[in-house]
C-alpha cells in the first residue's frame, strides 16, 4: 500500500504515516470493550433500582397461608433438609411458605416453598409438591425462629 504524498507549508513533499485497518481496529478494540462493560454493568444497576417489590419463591396467583422464617448469624452449624426437596448446610437465614399452587382451573395441590441464604450461596430456593400420597416436611437444625404466622404482605399476592 503507497502512502499519499503531501506537500507542507514550505512546499517540501513528504509521505503521511499509512494507518491499516486492522491496526486501527486493534487500537480502538479495548475502548469498544470497557464501553460495552461499563453500560451493561449501569444498566444492570437502573434495571434493579426499578424493582419495588421482591421476587416471590413461588408462583403468582399461589395461595400462600403460612410462612416461617429463621436466621443464624454466623452460620457455622446451621442446617435444614426438606426430603425430596433438598436441603444446605451453613444456612444463614431460610424462609418457608405453606399454601395452594394453581396448577389448572380445578387444581390445587399443597406446597411447601423455601428460599434460603448460605456463607457461600447468597439466593438459593426450593419447592414441594404434594401429590397426595405423602407429608410436605423439613426438619430446621441450629437456627433460631424468628417468626412464624401468616405471611408478611410483601410477599401477599
Amino acid at each position: 500500500m503507497r502512502r499519499p504524498l503531501v506537500r507542507d507549508a514550505g512546499e517540501s513533499i513528504r509521505r503521511l504515516p499509512c494507518v491499516s485497518a486492522e491496526s486501527a481496529m486493534a487500537r480502538a478494540f479495548p475502548a469498544a470493550l470497557v464501553w460495552l462493560l461499563l453500560s451493561g454493568l449501569f444498566s444492570s444497576v437502573s434495571s434493579a433500582q426499578g424493582r419495588t417489590e421482591p421476587r416471590r419463591p413461588y408462583p403468582v396467583g399461589s395461595d400462600i397461608t403460612f410462612e416461617w422464617t429463621y436466621s443464624c448469624p454466623n452460620g457455622t452449624r446451621c442446617s435444614f433438609s426438606c426430603p425430596g426437596a433438598g436441603g444446605a448446610s451453613h444456612v444463614t437465614q431460610l424462609t418457608v411458605y405453606l399454601g395452594k399452587m394453581r396448577v389448572g382451573s380445578d387444581n390445587a395441590p399443597l406446597a411447601l416453598f423455601y428460599e434460603f441464604s448460605t456463607v457461600e450461596i447468597p439466593r438459593g430456593n426450593g419447592f414441594i409438591i404434594d401429590n397426595g400420597l405423602g407429608r410436605l416436611a423439613c426438619q430446621v437444625n441450629g437456627m433460631m425462629l424468628n417468626y412464624s404466622g401468616p405471611p408478611k404482605s410483601a410477599h401477599r399476592d
